[in-house]
C-alpha cells in the first residue's frame, strides 16, 4: 500500500478507517499480550517451578509450555473473533437492514425503510440514508401518479360528458340542430383542447423536455394582444385595467409569454374579486418580470407556493363556483421555467395576490 493511500483512508471517517483501526489494535494487543505474557511465563517459571521448563538442549516446549502456547493461543483467537463479530455488526448490520428494504421494496412495498439499532459506520449510515430518500421519492411519485390520474380523469369526465349527452339527444332528436347547441359543443371542445395543451405542458415540464424558441421581440405588443383578446371578458366582471410596461423589448418566446399571461388572467378571472387589476413589466437585476395583480381577496402565506402545483386550486377549492382544471398557474411555472426564470405570488399592493413571471434578460 502506498503511503499516500494509507494516511489518506487513515484520516478519513469512514468504514476504511474502522477496518485499519481493528486490524491494527488487534494486532497490537496480541503482541503485547504475547510478548508481556511470556515475560511473565517465564519469569515465574525459572523462579518457582523451574524443573518444570524444557532442558537446554530440548528443542521441545514441556507440557508446562505447551499449556502456556495453548492458553495464548485460544485468548487471541478470543480477541480477534470479538472484534470480528463487533466490527461486522456495525458493518453488516445496517446492510442487512437496506437489502430487507429493498425486497420489500422490489416487492411493491414502497413504505420500506431502513434502519439501524445503533449509530452505523458513516458509508452504512450514508447508504441507509439514500436508500431512505430514494424509497420516500418513489412513494412519493407513486402518489402523484395516482392523484394525478384521478384528476385528469375527473377534469376530462364533465365536458365528454356534455359532450356524450348534447350528442345523444341530437341523435335522439331531443334537441334541435341550432346554431347555439353547435356553439356550445365547440366551447367544450375548445375546452378540451386547452385541457390537453395543459397536461402536455406540464407533462413536458416535468420530464425536462418543455423548450422554448427565444428570439428578440415586442412585449408590449404581445401583452397588448392578449388584453384586446381577455378585455371583454374582464370587464363584465367588473375588473379595471392597470398597465404599467417599464420594458419594451425582451428575449423570450413570445408565444409562451402570451399563454402565461393568459393562463393569470384566467385565474384572475376564475377566483379574483372585482377591481383594479394591474399588469406590469419592469427590469431588475438581470430579469425582466411581468407582474399581474389583483385587489382580492387574496392568497395565504401557506398557499403561496402550492398554489402553481398542478390541480392545486387553495385554500376555496371546496367552493363550488370555483371553476378551471387547476393546471393554469402549473403552466405558468413551467412556462417560466423553461425560460430558466421563476414564477412566484406574494400579496399585493391593491389588496389582492402579486403573480410575477420572471426570467433572464
Amino acid at each position: 500500500m502506498k503511503h499516500g493511500t494509507f494516511f489518506s483512508i487513515w484520516r478519513s471517517k469512514g468504514l476504511a478507517r474502522q477496518i485499519v483501526t481493528a486490524v491494527v489494535v488487534l494486532a497490537v494487543a496480541i503482541m503485547l499480550m504475547v510478548l508481556l505474557g511470556s515475560y511473565a511465563f517465564y519469569s515465574t517459571m525459572f523462579i518457582f517451578f523451574p524443573t518444570a521448563m524444557s532442558a537446554p538442549d530440548s528443542w521441545l516446549p514441556s507440557p508446562v509450555e505447551w499449556g502456556w502456547i495453548l492458553v495464548t493461543t485460544l485468548i487471541g483467537l478470543s480477541i480477534a473473533l470479538w472484534v470480528a463479530v463487533r466490527l461486522s455488526r456495525r458493518i453488516l448490520t445496517p446492510l442487512n437492514s437496506v437489502a430487507t428494504s429493498l425486497r420489500r421494496v422490489a416487492q411493491g412495498d414502497l413504505s420500506a425503510r431502513a434502519a439501524a439499532e445503533r449509530q452505523p459506520l458513516d458509508e452504512a449510515w450514508q447508504l441507509i440514508n439514500d436508500f431512505n430518500a430514494m424509497a420516500e421519492r418513489l412513494e412519493r411519485v407513486q402518489q402523484e401518479r395516482i392523484f394525478w390520474n384521478a384528476a385528469i380523469a375527473h377534469e376530462l369526465r364533465t365536458p365528454v360528458t356534455i359532450l356524450r349527452g348534447r350528442l345523444q339527444g341530437l341523435s335522439d332528436g331531443v334537441f334541435q340542430p341550432e346554431p347555439a347547441l353547435f356553439s356550445s359543443l365547440l366551447a367544450q371542445v375548445e375546452g378540451l383542447g386547452r385541457l390537453i395543451e395543459d397536461l402536455r405542458i406540464v407533462g413536458l415540464a416535468e420530464s425536462g423536455h418543455l423548450r422554448v424558441q427565444l428570439q428578440e421581440t415586442d412585449l408590449q405588443a404581445d401583452i397588448m394582444t392578449v388584453l384586446k383578446a381577455c378585455e371583454p371578458a374582464l370587464q363584465e366582471k367588473g375588473f379595471r385595467l392597470l398597465l404599467e410596461t417599464g420594458v419594451q423589448r425582451s428575449r423570450c418566446d413570445p408565444v409562451r409569454i402570451r399563454q402565461a399571461l393568459l393562463a393569470l388572467l384566467e385565474n384572475v378571472l376564475q377566483h379574483a374579486s372585482p377591481g383594479p387589476l394591474r399588469i406590469s413589466t419592469r427590469s431588475l437585476a438581470g430579469m425582466h418580470s411581468l407582474c399581474v395583480e389583483d385587489s382580492g381577496p387574496g392568497i395565504a402565506a401557506s398557499d403561496a407556493q402550492m398554489i402553481f402545483d398542478a390541480f392545486h386550486r387553495g385554500a376555496r377549492a371546496g367552493d363550488a363556483q370555483q371553476k378551471g382544471s387547476g393546471l393554469g398557474l402549473a403552466v405558468v411555472r413551467a412556462i417560466a421555467s423553461a425560460h430558466h426564470g421563476t414564477a412566484d405570488c406574494r400579496a399585493s399592493e391593491l389588496g389582492g395576490a402579486c403573480f410575477e413571471v420572471r426570467w433572464p434578460h
